[in-house]
């Protein structure tokens, strides 16, 4: 394995690591991540009118990072992810350029398409002086090369840095069997443009040169936090070993739906969190024809198969998957689709332009430059992100010990809605979602969650309310919009709704408030829901 200057840098980093203070899952637990793909997120010069091909580079920086901090912090997030920091490989493909960052050539230079080493640690500084977390992004399964898609692929291995050798890698076979574990995890990835040689996890000096790398780069940059990407595709001894030597909490992608496939990764303590895919499909299917039931059955079905659902990170958006509105553009969908992320268990994350509406389909045109949004502080995703990040760390600045890690319980759910309460009494959230659109009818819900006569504020609409005797709280749903309900005294100190009016039927709920004689009443967990049919 041949030197690099970075490698003398981390090298020295190791002198101390294990004097830096890792960043435990406790306090991620009560973050929020907004995840930047950093060649799409700011240009260094803050230009919103530059052009993009979408499957070349297109100018994002860290330097651009930095100097649009304001915008995310002002939606309330608390962490940031970015996309890998390695240098990748060079040159145009069949599927374009590495502008991603996830095809590595050399773990120990710094990608230089985003700017200087410099550059990236004044990024970690000015995200450290806001009092926010930073996630990277890290790639153990695989380095990269062209490839001519001959195959098996010509690998020039001495271009590779640390792996300057085909001894460090798999023999060459493509994933076809995804059901099977030795395939996907022994066998190459996306064998088309460019070839992914697939590092040997299982041979020790592979093992332990990663967890060199990876505690070099944690320690060296003050890194709070990794995401693993393609986790599922290495061996399961690897995982905790590598989570190990970085010393920091660890997002690792585990891509499928099956519960028992994924919390798997947590009974047996290969990672501490994953991106909640669980309820990803579900979710999705919920708000395109299917049904809220089935979404409460898999957090019900998540929550008896993993140690900890609360250290998932519950997502709609992200980099690998169609954005939302590619498949419903409907405003209020994607407004209680937000909801639900935010406020559900675990730890929310939003994907660049999702806060924006953004709608491209598959890779690469679901990774649009941010900067086409011009930076849009006023688009209504990004009003309900920033309120609802509000209500969030109000409630774990309430209750710090005990918000983020109180799993919901679910109140109330049919084949339209999902109503939820998170959090003890005193900082409790009480939401409502539905999947009726913005051409929904008007009617009543009343749903429990609070004490006896609790004075609550509904924060989507600044509407005050009074809990009942049995501390139900009575909703007026129109237009397909999702409600949130707090006590009233969380709020002091958050700017969020200095002024209130009384919460009451609007104009379209007049036919419903037509009386018990019409209702549908639902047991709940806490207290009653009752749906007054308009």
């Amino acid at each position: 394995m041949r030197s690099s200057v970075l490698r003398a840098v981390a090298a020295s980093a190791l002198a101390f690591a294990g004097a830096v203070s890792a960043t435990d899952l406790a306090e991620w637990k009560t973050r929020s991540i907004y995840q930047v793909m950093i060649d799409r997120f700011a240009r260094t010069d803050g230009s919103t009118d530059a052009e993009c091909d979408v499957s070349k580079f297109c100018g994002g920086s860290w330097k651009g990072l930095v100097n649009k901090l304001d915008y995310i912090q002002d939606m309330g997030f608390t962490a940031i992810q970015i996309s890998p920091v390695v240098k990748n490989m060079e040159g145009n493909t069949a599927v374009g350029e590495a502008y991603h960052g996830y095809w590595s050539l050399d773990n120990y230079a710094l990608n230089p398409h985003f700017g200087t080493e410099s550059d990236f640690s004044d990024l970690v500084a000015a995200v450290h002086k806001r009092d926010m977390l930073l996630m990277v992004d890290v790639v153990v399964n695989n380095m990269v090369q062209p490839f001519d898609n001959k195959v098996p692929p010509k690998i020039d291995y001495t271009k590779f840095d640390p792996f300057n050798d085909q001894k460090y890698f798999h023999p060459y076979c493509n994933v076809t069997e995804w059901e099977n574990s030795t395939n996907y995890q022994d066998c190459w990835l996306y064998p088309y443009g460019v070839a992914l040689a697939d590092l040997d996890t299982e041979s020790q000096p592979v093992v332990d040169e990663l967890g060199r790398w990876v505690k070099g780069l944690v320690s060296n940059y003050s890194i709070d936090g990794i995401r693993i990407d393609a986790a599922k595709h290495v061996n399961d001894e690897f995982l905790p070993a590598f989570v190990k030597s970085s010393g920091v909490f660890a997002l690792g992608e585990v891509l499928t739906g099956v519960p028992g496939d994924m919390c798997r990764y947590q009974t047996l303590n290969l990672l501490p969190g994953m991106p909640n895919y669980l309820e990803y499909y579900p979710l999705n299917a919920a708000f395109l024809g299917g049904s809220m039931t089935d979404l409460a059955s898999m957090r019900n079905q998540a929550e008896s198969a993993c140690n900890d659902t609360t250290a998932l990170g519950s997502f709609l958006e992200n980099h690998d998957m169609p954005r939302f509105a590619s498949q419903n553009e409907d405003i209020a969908l994607a407004r209680n689709a937000m909801t639900y992320i935010l406020l559900n268990d675990g730890i929310p994350t939003v994907y660049q332009g999702q806060e924006q509406h953004f709608k491209g389909n598959s890779t690469p045109f679901n990774r649009e430059p941010l900067w086409s949004s011009g930076y849009n502080t006023e688009a209504p995703l990004y009003v309900l992100t920033a309120t609802l990040n509000k209500v969030r760390n109000a409630a774990i600045k309430a209750s710090p010990e005990k918000y983020a890690t109180t799993m919901s319980t679910t109140l109330w759910s049919d084949v339209n809605h999902l109503c939820l309460r998170k959090g003890p009494d005193g900082s409790q959230v009480v939401f409502c979602i539905n999947n009726k659109s913005s051409e929904g009818d008007s009617y009543e819900v009343s749903v429990g969650g609070f004490s006896a006569n609790d004075k609550v504020i509904e924060v989507l609409g600044c509407k005050s309310n009074t809990a009942d005797v049995t501390g139900n709280v009575t909703m007026y749903m129109a237009k397909g919009e999702p409600k949130v309900y707090v006590p009233e005294s969380l709020l002091k100190g958050t700017g969020l709704c200095g002024k209130t009016e009384a919460d009451a039927p609007g104009p379209d709920n007049a036919a419903g408030a037509l009386g018990v004689a019409s209702s549908v009443v639902v047991a709940a967990v806490l207290g009653w829901a009752a749906v007054l049919l308009a």
